[in-house]
């Protein structure tokens, strides 16, 4: 755990001393999503490689479609109950 908050920490740092350096901007920018390719690349093999996930993908694969339209429904209710309470428009 000192670990992670050392690189965090040291990334924070980094980027607040260079934050107006358009160079490093762009190539932090492109190194980043290199990045989350290759971890979702190795994570992607990490599920291949698991028998049981493999096995089980079929009801997996259900339960995140549930999972998936229960948010999605949860997220259009609280915006229009979040638009109907705070956003009323100005009567006359």
């Amino acid at each position: 755990m000192p670990l992670v908050l050392l690189f965090f920490g040291s990334g924070i740092l980094l980027g607040f001393l260079s934050h107006k350096n358009k160079k490093i901007i762009s190539l932090v920018d492109i190194l980043t999503n290199w990045s989350i390719y290759l971890f979702l690349f190795l994570l992607g093999n990490s599920v291949g490689i698991n028998e049981e996930i493999i096995k089980n993908f079929p009801k997996l694969g259900r339960y995140a479609f549930i999972l998936s339209i229960g948010a999605v429904t949860g997220s259009i209710a609280v915006t229009y109950f979040v638009s109907l309470t705070f956003l009323k428009k100005d009567e006359k």
